[in-house]
């Protein structure tokens, strides 16, 4: 739902990855972003409207993004696709980050947009707390954006998890992305994100910041 630059773009990269797309959006010109090379469904109607996600076949999806501008659509969209349709496999994008704390409470996985660039900005600028960038609440598992201290720089990966109950899920260096391997060595600039539950990840933070148990004793 909301075929503005966010939708456009994302309906356009999962028809180019070979899914069945169908995109909604209340003004028939804003399907005017999408490549000519779109073959996806455009239905130009209220993204929480039972008669326009009928049309855009809700019946048979697999998955409902919710990013039009506004947050009370997105929330409204979301828990309509879910509670009514059931589809269990929903996201919204909201730019107020309180609402975002809150529906992701109620089990509606959110985008919070602002806190999010704000957060991305930040880490380029200063040490700050993990950061959930990725959270799955049946699992109890989350992806965390975690700070890596100096004593672990020239160690590695297997050290890591070694030393905590964590799996190191990626790491960015030079601003691209490096999937590690055991042997993989650690380096200055590096960014770590890490696989954990939210009951160890105090833990593994301070670990992360100050350096393997030996070096702390």
């Amino acid at each position: 739902m909301g075929c503005g630059r966010v939708g456009a773009s994302l309906a356009t990269e999962l028809s180019n990855r070979g899914h069945s797309v169908s995109i909604i959006d209340q003004d028939s010109d804003a399907f005017l972003r999408l490549p000519d090379s779109f073959e996806g469904q455009r239905v130009t109607g209220v993204g929480f409207d039972r008669e326009a996600l009928e049309e855009a076949g809700i019946a048979e999806a697999a998955g409902f993004a919710a990013v039009s501008s506004g947050d009370n659509s997105n929330i409204i969209a979301a828990r309509v696709v879910r509670e009514t349709f059931g589809v269990s496999n929903v996201v919204a994008r909201i730019y107020d980050p309180e609402r975002a704390a809150i529906y992701e409470r109620f089990g509606v996985p959110t985008v919070p947009t602002v806190s999010w660039t704000t957060d991305q900005v930040m880490r380029r600028l200063i040490p700050l707390p993990a950061q959930v960038e990725l959270r799955n609440s049946t699992a109890d598992l989350s992806i965390y954006h975690v700070q890596i201290g100096e004593p672990w720089l020239g160690r590695s990966v297997a050290e890591v998890e070694d030393a905590l109950p964590v799996r190191v899920a990626f790491l960015v260096r030079g601003g691209e992305g490096v999937i590690p391997r055991y042997d993989t060595v650690l380096q200055l600039g590096d960014e770590m994100r890490i696989v954990a539950s939210p009951s160890t990840i105090r833990r593994a933070e301070t670990v992360l910041a100050t350096g393997p148990k030996e070096d702390t004793e």
